[in-house]
């Protein structure tokens, strides 16, 4: 069975074979990622930062800097690739259309993630519950407030997105923290789990 698809593979045309190849690997990465969601067993997602992050966390294109949505458009740009490389003649053109399929796969799963999210919220939940929680940064926080993130913070098993600030070094998505104080009654105060634990 592996022989012959290395032997069909081998076989591709060269500009073919590189979006097969990527369709391939993105969907059994994508396939597995979904399956772990699926049964709970954790997010397969990273942080990616740089400087002028916090520019791009006001304009909101910080959501598509993680791992899953680099997923997300190499399968859109894979199977694009394979579905149209008969079609388009031009190896150019071809590639700026795949291109774009690829980001609009990444739109499209943040506004499917953003209603999921939205479904699970059923928006009564008293904040101030949240004091001494342990929960996940959805968007990165800026070190030493100097501006806020996201965290998700379950109530009684629904998911809320809040503002979070925290006092000490910036502290990416998907790290754990605990909630230390409510800030304005709308703000949560957090520290990072790990760092918090190395100091006790």
């Amino acid at each position: 069975m592996v022989d012959m698809f290395l032997d069909w593979f081998n076989n591709l045309e060269p500009g073919i074979k590189v979006y097969w190849g990527i369709a391939i690997v993105t969907s059994t990465i994508f396939i597995v990622q979904t399956a772990i969601s699926l049964i709970g067993l954790g997010d397969f997602d990273m942080d990616v930062d740089f400087d002028g992050g916090d520019a791009l966390d006001g304009s909101g294109f910080s959501d598509m800097l993680s791992v899953k949505n680099a997923i997300n458009f190499l399968l859109g740009f894979g199977w694009a690739g394979v579905c149209l490389y008969d079609t388009i003649s031009s190896s150019i053109l071809l590639g700026i259309v795949a291109v774009l399929f690829g980001l609009s796969f990444v739109v499209a799963f943040i506004y499917l993630l953003k209603k999921v999210m939205k479904l699970e919220s059923n928006g009564a939940f008293d904040i101030n519950e949240a004091e001494g929680k342990t929960c996940s940064v959805y968007l990165r926080i800026p070190a030493n407030r100097s501006g806020t993130g996201k965290v998700q913070i379950s109530f009684d098993g629904s998911v809320q997105e809040l503002d979070a600030v925290t006092d000490g070094d910036m502290i990416p998505t998907g790290t754990k923290v605990v909630v230390m104080e409510i800030l304005n009654n709308n703000i949560l105060l957090v520290a990072s789990l790990a760092n918090k634990t190395t100091e006790e």
